[in-house]
């Protein structure tokens, strides 16, 4: 008979959403509670392409996979369209709406796993906690975003604040010392009503997310004490911060790679700007344009993983004309410019010395990423919880925003670019500000998983105590 005090680690079941920059945090999310807690069950649950798609390393035991059956084209989508990055953003609805239907087979799935379980879902996939109380399982939230940028997020779908005012700031209900502009909402929570489907399902998710147990959140305790605060108070759970939780460097011999990597070693320490706005997201055509003249003005050289303009598909390639004329030849025969299409190496890129700065879109991975590093960021949120996040960390002091978002009205200046890319890149008294504050969140960030005693590493193992204790 097993000891009163002993530990029963149940198996964690991880089910991450369908989008690239979810899977890869839950993949790390196992290596540390396995790290911990050595020969844990953990099955990682997805859909078959994604699965597939997966190069995981050798384990012992290995990290199960179970694949649920998923038909895209049953309601509207693309045929394949397994992940955010296969359509466009007027389908995202329709690819959240068809999400739900892979709730009976998980389901199933749960039913028949002997042991006791944990759920650990995406925010997403909230349902799962109806799911984890039908089995006598407990269930957690893990946030792959940041505590503030998730809290705001939530409210706002909520109250929807800006449809009840003609003023272009406005308050929170819920959190009244934090004021939004208009221009930090995304386009399609502008165009929400209440009565919306938009509205409908992110009200669903928070209502699914108020039933768990627990809130694991890929951010650092001394970092957001206040986020963290306003996401416990919203969803009346108890918030766990594991962060940071980053996915490992991806392996790469590839001759473009290495070509990156060469350019920038021709470059002095912190002088290049790298320019990404994520696997999802891009900016449209007047402003990939401008932002071309503006780089070309500041005089600064820079790296550019570019991606099509908003409204064309990635897959068709890239066109000439969508920059500025002779612009590529001019930045590579002054080798002020390295265009890089589709893919970059961005944590290579982030950790070499010359990298100086970082135009973001503020996806909460990319801003981690950068700070790990002492990279200070430029910002141009495109959508979802980014304009939160650039509004984070404008205060800490770490970013300069530049623009918002992608919408026809939404105008960039040259002049603008240029001006912000000296001022955080060059020899300025906000840029050495910014790097400085950059380093010292760099130090934060590495400090939360040194052992004993890092936040991150103290509040995994208590809640990995606090599953355990549920589960005797």
């Amino acid at each position: 008979m097993a000891a009163v005090d002993e530990k029963v680690s149940p198996h964690v079941v991880l089910f991450p959403f369908l989008a690239h920059g979810h899977v890869p945090a839950f993949l790390r999310l196992a290596s540390l509670l396995r790290a911990r807690r050595p020969g844990l069950d953990v099955t990682l649950v997805s859909t078959p392409r994604i699965l597939g798609s997966l190069s995981l390393p050798p384990a012992s035991p290995p990290l199960r996979l179970h694949a649920l059956p998923f038909s895209p084209a049953d309601h509207g989508l693309p045929l394949g369209a397994d992940t955010l990055a296969d359509i466009h953003l007027h389908q995202f609805i329709a690819f959240f709406q068809a999400s739900e239907s892979l709730r009976p087979a998980f389901e199933e799935f749960v039913s028949g796993i002997g042991s006791p379980v944990c759920i650990v879902a995406d925010a997403f996939f909230g349902w799962t906690a109806d799911v984890a109380r039908a089995r006598g399982a407990s269930h957690a939230v893990f946030l792959p975003g940041g505590a503030f940028g998730n809290a705001v997020f939530f409210s706002v779908w909520e109250h929807l604040p800006h449809a009840h005012t003609a003023a272009d700031e406005f308050p929170l209900p819920d959190f009244p010392d934090v004021v939004l502009h208009r221009t930090q909402i995304p386009r399609y929570m502008l165009a929400a009503t209440g009565a919306d489907p938009w509205t409908a399902f992110f009200r669903r998710v928070i209502a699914f997310c108020r039933r768990t147990d627990a809130l694991l959140v890929n951010t650092v305790k001394e970092l957001e004490p206040a986020g963290l605060d306003m996401l416990g108070r919203s969803l009346g759970a108890q918030t766990w911060p594991i962060g940071p939780v980053l996915a490992a460097p991806t392996p790469s011999g590839s001759r473009d790679d290495v070509g990156i990597i060469q350019w920038l070693n021709t470059h002095p320490p912190r002088s290049v700007l790298y320019i990404s706005f994520g696997s999802q997201n891009s900016i449209n055509a007047d402003q990939m344009r401008e932002l071309a003249l503006g780089l070309e003005a500041s005089g600064c050289p820079f790296l550019w993983a570019l991606r099509p303009p908003l409204g064309f598909d990635a897959k068709d390639g890239f066109k000439p004309e969508w920059l500025p004329a002779g612009f590529e030849e001019r930045a590579a025969r002054a080798s002020t410019g390295l265009l890089v299409r589709g893919w970059a190496p961005q944590v290579r890129i982030l950790a070499h010395p010359s990298t100086g700065a970082f135009l973001s879109h503020c996806g909460w991975n990319s801003i981690l990423e950068s700070l790990s590093h002492g990279v200070p960021l430029i910002g141009w949120p495109l959508g979802a919880e980014q304009f939160f996040n650039a509004k984070l960390v404008v205060e800490w002091g770490v970013c300069v925003e530049v623009a918002r978002g992608n919408m026809e009205s939404s105008a960039l200046e040259k002049e603008k670019v240029a001006e912000a890319v000296r001022t955080v890149i060059g020899d300025t008294a906000t840029g050495e500000e910014t790097r400085r504050k950059a380093v010292a969140i760099a130090r934060t960030l590495a400090a939360a998983w040194e052992t004993p005693g890092g936040s991150a590493a103290e509040s995994l193992k208590g809640f990995m105590i606090s599953v355990e204790t549920s589960v005797r």
